[in-house]
C-alpha cells in the first residue's frame, strides 16, 4: 500500500486490501472513499468487503466509483457531499490513485 499524500485531510492510494484495514486505522485515516468500481478487474477486493472491515474499525467509508466514462458531474457531487459529510483524514483509492487524486482536485476546486 502506497499512500500519497494530497493535502493535510486527504490522502490517495492504489487499491487496498482487506488487511491494510488495520494500518489504515494506525495511520489515523477517519473515512476512505473508494473511487474504482466493482468488478473493474478479477482479482480486487469487493467494496462489500472492504466497507465490512471498515465498519468493524470505526472508519467511515462511502463508494463514488469513476469508470471508463472519467469523472461525472454526479460523481464530483457525491465527492464534494462526502467531503461535506465524512470526518477526516480521508483516504481516497482506485486502481492507482489517480481517480481519487483527480476528482478530489476537481472538488476542491468546486468548493473553493
Amino acid at each position: 500500500m502506497d499512500i500519497r499524500p494530497v493535502d493535510d485531510d486527504y490522502s490517495v492510494s492504489g487499491q487496498i486490501s482487506v488487511a491494510d484495514l488495520d494500518e489504515v486505522k494506525a495511520q489515523g485515516f477517519k473515512s476512505i472513499v473508494c473511487h474504482r468500481p466493482d468488478g473493474e478487474s478479477p482479482d480486487q477486493p469487493a467494496f462489500a468487503d472492504i466497507a465490512a472491515r471498515a465498519g468493524e474499525l470505526g472508519i467511515e467509508i462511502a463508494h463514488i466509483p469513476v469508470g471508463p466514462m472519467g469523472v461525472t458531474a454526479a460523481a464530483v457531487s457525491e465527492m464534494i457531499d462526502a467531503l461535506d459529510t465524512l470526518p477526516r483524514p480521508m483516504l481516497g483509492y482506485c486502481r492507482s490513485g489517480a481517480r481519487s487524486t483527480n476528482i478530489y482536485q476537481q472538488t476542491a476546486h468546486l468548493r473553493g
